[in-house]
């Protein structure tokens, strides 16, 4: 169970990783901007927690595209159908 939970954790961020890749490289295309589209949330300025001796800053965003969403998607396909074999 464990290590199918590590391997689909994997197969995530390779697609993340993947999907944001073919984002920024089709962005310029016309026929393939779609694919670049995509939401971006998160807090946009730092959350900062001062302690005088310590300073924390915490800050999130996400930027969900099409295609990285396709490619999430495909990879886990991919790992469902190596899995089988």
């Amino acid at each position: 169970m464990l290590k199918s939970f590590w391997f689909h954790l994997f197969l995530i961020c390779v697609g993340i990783v993947v999907g944001s890749m073919l984002a920024e490289i089709t962005a310029g295309i016309p026929v393939l901007s779609w694919l670049s589209y995509g939401l971006d949330f998160g807090t946009k300025t730092p959350i900062v927690l001062d302690l005088n001796a310590v300073s924390l800053t915490l800050g999130v965003t996400v930027k969900l595209t099409i295609s990285s969403a396709l490619c999430v998607a495909l990879s886990l396909l991919l790992g469902r159908y190596l899995a089988e074999k």
